[in-house]
C-alpha cells in the first residue's frame, strides 16, 4: 500500500455537482482540500437536462450563490436562455431558470475547480473508507492508494451500485459510458442502512431532423435574469450597483437560443400502453423508487389516463451541438418502442434518435442517519451529499455539497457549525425535511415544502444570508459590503415612497392598490434607484402585512428550536412517553426541541413531556 505523504483537512469522493460545491465551500473555509473522482473530465457534468433553477430549485442557486458557491456563477457565464418562471403570479413563488450549454458549463466550473490553490485533484476509484474508533482517517483507492484526512464527504450520486434499464436490457453503471461504485458495501459493513431509488432520463435528438414549423417557439426574457448576486460586484458604479444588464464575466458567454413545445397525442400513448409488459418498471425488474413528481412518460400515460396529450420541451444541449433534450417523455422503454413513440409527435416524425432514454437504480443512505451538519451519526468525521441522502437535482445536490463541505472545514480547523434554519434558507428546510423525516421517494424541492416561503424569495437571498455567511468564512468582505449596500439603498427608497406624497395619500399606500406598480412611478424617481431595488421595496411594501405575520410565526417556532436536547439524552429513559416516541427519538436524536416536533409520529403531548424533562435535567 501506498500512503499518499500529504494528509489533508476535506477528502470528497465524487466530482458532480455535490462534490464540486463541498470541495470549493470547504476551501473558502480555509480547508486543505482533496477532490477524488473516477473520471476528472467529467468533473461538473450535467448528466440528465442542462438546466438550472426551476420553481424551489431556483430559489435554491440563488441561495448558494448568496452563500459563496459557484452553481449561480457559472450558470450565469454558459447560459444559452434564462427565463423567470411563474412571473405574474405572488414573489413567494417565482423563480429563475436557465439552459445552459452543456458542454461549456462542464468545462468552465473544471476549471475554476483547478484554479483553486487549496484543492488538489486525484482521479481513482474508493475502495473502502478508513475508519478507526469510529472516526474516520481516510479511504483506500482501488490502486492500493491510501489517502488520508480529518473528514470525508461522499458525493457518489447515481453510482453506487448503478444499473441502467433500456427495457429488459441492463448494464452497470451510474450513468450511461461510465462505470459504477462499489462503495454502498462499504457502508453497509460499517452500519448504515443502505435502499434503492430509481431515477431516468429521456432520449436525446438530432437538431437537424426536427421540424420545428410544427412546434411553439419558446424565448427567453430580455433581459436575461442572472442567478449571481456576484455578477456586477467585480466593475460596479457607485449609482449602478446592481445594474441587470451588464456580464461580469464574458468567459464562455453565448447569446440566448430558442427552446420549442410540442405535444404527445393518442397515438403516442397508444404505442407506451401497449408495450408496458416490457418497461422494466412496470414489470417489476426494477424494484428502486422513483421520483413520483417528474415521472417517466409511461407512469404519465397510465397515471393521468384522462389526458389526451402531454406537453414535450425541445431544448438544445448548447450553441456547438445540434443535440435536443426532449424534456418530459423520461423512459426506459426497449429502444425499438421509443423509435415508435418519439416518431408520433409532431414535429419529431422523421427525427433522429442520437441516445436512447434509460433508468438508473441506485444505491442510498436513509438520511436520518445524519445530523443537521450533513455529518453521520454512525462515524465521525464522514459526511454525505448529494443523491447518496436520497435527493434527486442539480441544486439538491449542490446546496447539501455546500453544506457538508462548510461543516467539514469547520470541524477540522475547530469552528462553530454552520446549520441553517427552516426559516433562513430553502436549504435548511430540505436539510431538516431530509434529517429529521428522512424521505420514501427522491427528494425534490418545491416552493409549498417552506412554512415562510414569502420570506425565502429568491430576490431576497443575500440580503437573508450574507451576514451568516461571512461569519462563517463562505464570503468575502466585498460580497457582503456590497448586500449591506443594497439593503441600505432598499431601506432609502422605502423611506422616500412612505414620505412622498399624492393626492391619494404616500406614494406606498398607492403602490399597495392591487392595479399599481412602480414602474408607472416619475422617471426621474425611478431613474435613482435600480430595477432590483425598486423590485424589493415593492414586495415589501405591498406585502408588508403578510411578511410581518410569518415574522412573528418565525419567532415563536424558533423558541422550540432554541432549547436544545443534549447529545448524551437517552430518550428511553424518559419515563411517561410512549414506546414509538422512544425509539423514534432514539433513532433520529434530534438536537433541539424544535426538531423533535417534526418527527414523524412525534405529538403535541410527546414535546410537552420532553420540554417538562428538559426543565427538570436544567435545575
Amino acid at each position: 500500500m501506498f500512503i499518499y505523504p500529504k494528509k489533508y483537512d476535506v477528502l470528497i469522493i465524487g466530482g458532480g455537482h455535490a462534490g464540486v460545491e463541498a470541495a470549493m465551500a470547504a476551501a473558502r473555509v480555509g480547508a486543505e482540500v482533496a477532490l477524488l473522482s473516477q473520471n476528472l473530465d467529467t468533473l461538473g457534468q450535467m448528466s440528465c437536462n442542462p438546466a438550472i433553477g426551476g420553481l424551489g430549485k431556483g430559489h435554491m442557486v440563488r441561495e448558494i450563490d448568496a452563500l459563496g458557491g459557484v452553481m449561480g456563477l457559472n450558470t450565469d457565464a454558459t447560459a444559452i436562455q434564462f427565463r423567470v418562471l411563474n412571473a405574474k403570479k405572488g414573489p413567494s413563488v417565482r423563480a429563475p431558470r436557465a439552459q445552459c450549454d452543456k458542454k461549456a458549463y462542464q468545462f468552465r466550473m473544471k476549471w475554476l475547480i483547478e484554479g483553486e490553490k487549496q484543492i488538489d485533484l486525484h482521479q481513482g476509484n474508493v475502495a473502502r473508507l478508513k475508519v478507526e474508533n469510529d472516526e474516520v482517517t481516510g479511504i483506500e483507492t482501488s490502486l492500493g492508494v491510501c489517502i488520508e484526512s480529518k473528514s470525508v464527504i461522499v458525493t457518489t450520486g447515481t453510482f453506487m451500485r448503478g444499473l441502467m434499464h433500456v427495457g429488459m436490457q441492463n448494464e452497470k453503471g451510474g450513468r450511461m459510458g461510465d462505470a459504477t461504485s462499489t462503495l454502498s458495501d462499504d457502508l453497509i459493513r460499517l452500519g448504515f442502512e443502505v435502499e434503492r431509488f430509481k431515477t431516468g432520463t429521456p432520449c436525446r435528438l438530432n437538431g437537424r431532423t426536427i421540424d420545428f414549423s410544427k412546434c411553439e417557439r419558446q424565448d427567453g426574457d430580455d433581459p436575461p435574469p442572472r442567478f449571481s448576486f456576484r455578477s456586477d460586484l467585480d466593475h460596479k458604479s457607485e449609482n449602478d450597483i446592481f445594474s441587470l444588464n451588464d456580464w461580469a464575466d464574458p468567459m464562455f458567454h453565448v447569446e440566448q437560443l430558442p427552446c420549442w413545445i410540442t405535444y404527445t397525442n393518442q397515438s403516442t400513448h397508444d404505442v407506451i400502453l401497449a408495450n408496458l409488459d416490457k418497461s422494466p418498471m412496470y414489470s417489476g425488474k426494477i424494484e428502486g423508487v422513483g421520483p413520483r413528481y417528474c415521472p417517466s412518460i409511461e407512469d404519465k400515460v397510465v397515471r393521468f389516463a384522462e389526458k389526451d396529450r402531454h406537453q414535450v420541451f425541445l431544448e438544445p444541449e448548447g450553441r456547438q451541438t445540434h443535440e435536443y433534450y426532449i424534456n418530459g417523455v423520461s423512459t426506459s422503454l426497449p429502444f425499438d418502442v421509443q423509435y415508435d413513440f418519439i416518431h408520433s409527435i409532431a414535429g419529431l416524425e422523421n427525427v433522429e434518435i442520437i441516445r436512447p432514454g434509460y433508468a438508473v437504480e441506485y444505491d442510498y443512505c436513509i438520511p436520518t442517519q445524519l445530523f443537521p451538519t450533513l455529518e453521520t451519526k454512525e462515524v465521525s468525521g464522514l459526511y454525505f451529499a448529494g443523491q447518496i441522502n436520497g435527493t434527486s437535482g442539480y441544486e439538491e445536490a449542490a446546496g447539501q455539497g455546500l453544506i457538508a463541505g462548510a461543516n467539514a472545514a469547520l470541524k477540522a480547523a475547530g469552528r462553530e457549525e454552520f446549520i441553517l434554519g427552516r426559516d433562513e434558507a430553502y436549504l435548511g428546510v430540505m436539510v431538516d425535511d431530509l434529517v429529521t423525516k428522512g424521505t420514501d421517494e427522491p427528494y425534490r424541492m418545491f416552493t409549498s415544502r417552506a412554512e415562510h416561503r414569502l420570506l425565502l424569495r429568491h430576490d431576497n437571498a443575500d440580503l437573508r444570508l450574507s451576514e451568516k455567511a461571512f461569519a462563517h468564512g463562505l464570503i468575502d468582505e466585498p460580497f457582503r459590503e456590497a448586500s449591506v449596500a443594497k439593503q441600505k439603498l432598499i431601506d432609502e427608497l422605502r423611506h422616500l415612497l412612505e414620505n412622498t406624497h399624492t393626492a391619494e395619500g404616500s406614494l406606498a399606500k398607492w403602490l399597495r392598490r392591487p392595479e399599481s406598480s412602480w414602474t408607472k412611478y416619475d422617471p426621474e424617481l425611478i431613474a435613482r434607484f435600480t430595477a432590483s431595488i425598486w423590485e424589493q421595496a415593492e414586495i415589501d411594501i405591498k406585502y408588508e402585512g403578510y411578511i410581518k405575520r410569518q415574522g412573528d410565526m418565525v419567532l415563536r417556532t424558533r423558541r422550540l428550536d432554541e432549547k436544545l436536547i443534549p447529545d448524551s439524552m437517552q430518550f428511553d429513559t424518559i419515563h411517561g412517553l410512549k414506546r414509538e416516541a422512544q425509539m423514534k427519538l432514539q433513532q433520529i436524536r434530534p438536537k433541539t426541541l424544535g426538531q423533535a416536533g417534526r418527527i414523524s409520529g412525534i405529538t403535541p403531548a410527546d414535546i410537552s413531556l420532553l420540554a417538562v424533562w428538559l426543565e427538570k435535567g436544567n435545575r
